[in-house]
């Protein structure tokens, strides 16, 4: 009995021990972790909603006719996109550097209409995406080169047409008309439309280093770094208040060292059944949503969107939970839409809430961005819309010349004396009777015939 009681206790107390040992001195990264929040990139977001809003009322104005449109029909319409009533004449007056509110000159009604800086920022934009289309062409040839079977569906690029930089109208102005590049077909099984690359291997071959390695390259000619710390590195920068204890050290230390394979590298005649194999499949996922990531404009993108190209690109299924455990890589907000849009940002490519990096492009948006932002009081509001009654009264008063005010002022005055003397006359006088007035010592008097 003693001794079946001591094997128990030792049993017990060796678990004990094994479990404390797992659970404080683990050298590996934990699978479930809190999301730490980074105010820059909520703040970020905060604005970005405004302008997501600003957007959706554009194209309501630019839709209409002479793109302008009454303030009832406008409030209409946008309960359409989920306002209330009333609600958009309240949100259009919070941006009068982006929308004007005029009366219209014939029908006397209210009317509402982009404000000449935001057409401007319109055309900025339209001619900025022009002329990127060819880097667009190259971000779309990555894009497929990233997928497994070298094929994306076209509806997935469609919903993330704007983070990738393409036109309304890719379709025609960047896939048809580079057949040398990319092929439209209908699949038989699905029934939906895919874009395939006609070249892979050459393409390959030209474009496949991704933008990880690019920037390794820059730290070990610039700083000289040791080519065995950072041939397989990311640039990890952990956002303020997340805890790094000692073991969580250790842990990213031996996790970016582990090789792996890179997200152009087709590894479907690999054995991926070890645990070193799967261990490096994490990894490249990892390196496959940076990849993504670099390949967008502003180098965001919604988790949603992430998740469409889930299946072509080999990335997990639990993937909120996988980007939180690279918090040092990504940061994953959720403002903008009441907690139900996940944004995913690549930290390396900001700084103090703006891109190290920015394009053509994404300088063009943030001009709407920047409108949105300039306070109301600061507005200068054009008197010929919001007063066109009372400004047109004022400069027909301001065309009449001084000179003839003043005789005006003289001739009115002698019609009025005349008028004053004709009513003194006619009340002292009545049926032929005659009144003289003499002052003597105050007193009058009057005497008749």
């Amino acid at each position: 009995m003693r001794s079946f009681l001591w094997y128990t206790a030792k049993l017990f107390s060796s678990r004990t021990l094994t479990l404390t040992r797992s659970m404080s001195q683990s050298t590996s990264i934990p699978k479930k972790q809190t999301r730490v929040r980074d105010h820059g990139y909520d703040d970020f977001m905060e604005v970005d909603k405004k302008v997501r809003k600003i957007l959706k009322f554009q194209e309501l104005i630019l839709s209409q006719t002479n793109n302008m449109i009454s303030v009832s029909r406008l409030d209409s319409i946008s309960r359409r996109i989920g306002f209330k009533q009333f609600e958009s004449g309240r949100f259009i007056l919070k941006f009068p550097h982006v929308f004007e509110v005029f009366e219209h000159p014939v029908q006397r009604i209210l009317y509402c209409r982009l404000s000449r800086k935001a057409a401007s920022q319109i055309e900025q934009e339209n001619e900025a995406l022009l002329r990127q289309i060819p880097d667009a062409v190259t971000r779309i040839r990555k894009l497929l080169l990233l997928s497994k079977t070298g094929r994306v569906r076209l509806e997935h690029i469609r919903i993330a047409r704007k983070a990738f930089g393409l036109p309304d109208d890719f379709e025609y102005s960047v896939i048809l008309k580079h057949p040398q590049f990319f092929r439209l077909f209908d699949a038989d099984e699905t029934r939906n439309k895919y874009i395939e690359a006609v070249e892979k291997e050459k393409d390959k071959s030209l474009l496949g280093v991704s933008a990880i390695e690019r920037m390794r390259e820059i730290e070990y000619r610039e700083k000289g770094i040791d080519a065995e710390d950072i041939r397989f590195s990311f640039i990890v920068n952990f956002p303020p208040g997340f805890k790094i204890g000692k073991y969580y050290k250790i842990a990213v230390w031996k996790w970016q060292r582990l090789p792996y394979w890179s997200p152009y590298e087709d590894v479907s005649g690999y054995d991926l059944r070890s645990l070193e194999a799967q261990k490096r499949m994490e990894k490249r996922a990892v390196a496959m949503i940076h990849e993504l990531l670099s390949l967008t404009v502003e180098k965001k993108l919604t988790l949603e969107r992430i998740a469409h190209f889930r299946m072509a690109m080999d990335l997990p299924k639990k993937l909120k939970e996988f980007v939180l455990q690279h918090q040092g890589i990504f940061y994953i907000s959720t403002r903008g839409n009441h907690g139900k849009l996940h944004t995913v940002f690549l930290r390396e490519a900001y700084r103090k809430g703006d891109l190290v990096e920015p394009n053509e492009l994404y300088l063009a948006r943030r001009k709407l961005a920047e409108l949105a932002l300039v306070s109301p009081r600061k507005a200068k509001v054009n008197k010929e819309l919001s007063y066109y009654r009372r400004d047109g009264l004022e400069e027909d008063k301001g065309s009449v010349e001084r000179g003839y005010i003043e005789d005006d002022f003289e001739v009115k005055r002698s019609r009025k004396r005349e008028v004053e003397s004709d009513s003194d006359s006619s009340a002292y006088s009545d049926d032929g009777d005659s009144c003289n007035e003499s002052d003597v010592e105050g007193e009058s008097s009057c005497t008749s015939e």
